[in-house]
């Protein structure tokens, strides 16, 4: 994670230096790291995780489901900074986060991904109740490719890309 954390680092350094008054990381897996590389940042950085659980309790969410690769669903960021705000992240069991992550990484990266395929991913949300009243974490800026049946059934999504856009444009006005 060092190593990770020192490369983020560096680049965070090299934006502040081109004049970048605001630095991101896009990427919900990489904020394994987050805390360390703003704690070393000469900028400002807005996270998505934060900026998802400020939007989440925003909304009045107590529990909320969360799919991303294996290391996101698998990671304590999401929990541990949602826990600040006394929201529950709800994680699909062991065997289908392995089944999400295999056909996020593997099919829909490369292209391959059928979509019949997302019912299986998204079944779990049956077990956790009434499909219309599960909110569902969607880390990973594929995921909304992938999941189109839940949108087309209105079940509400939360879109971290989508999220963390707004609260880094509302950073940068503020």
């Amino acid at each position: 994670m060092s190593e990770l954390t020192d490369y983020l680092v560096c680049e965070v350094e090299r934006l502040a230096k081109g004049d970048a008054h605001l630095a991101l990381i896009a990427a919900n897996t990489a904020h394994i790291v987050f805390g360390d590389v703003r704690s070393r940042s000469s900028i400002p950085m807005a996270s998505i995780v934060e900026a998802t659980r400020e939007f989440a309790g925003a909304m009045g969410l107590r529990s909320v489901g969360l799919f991303g690769t294996r290391f996101t669903m698998q990671g304590r960021f999401f929990p541990n900074v949602f826990s600040k705000a006394g929201v529950e992240i709800v994680q699909p069991r062991q065997d289908e986060q392995a089944y999400i992550h295999d056909k996020y990484v593997n099919e829909l990266l490369n292209g391959t991904f059928a979509p019949a395929r997302a019912k299986r991913c998204s079944g779990w949300l049956i077990r956790n109740g009434n499909e219309t009243e599960v909110m569902l974490i969607l880390a990973g800026s594929e995921l909304p490719l992938l999941l189109t049946d839940l949108k087309a059934a209105s079940v509400p999504l939360l879109d971290t890309r989508d999220i963390h856009i707004k609260a880094a444009v509302k950073l940068a006005w503020s």
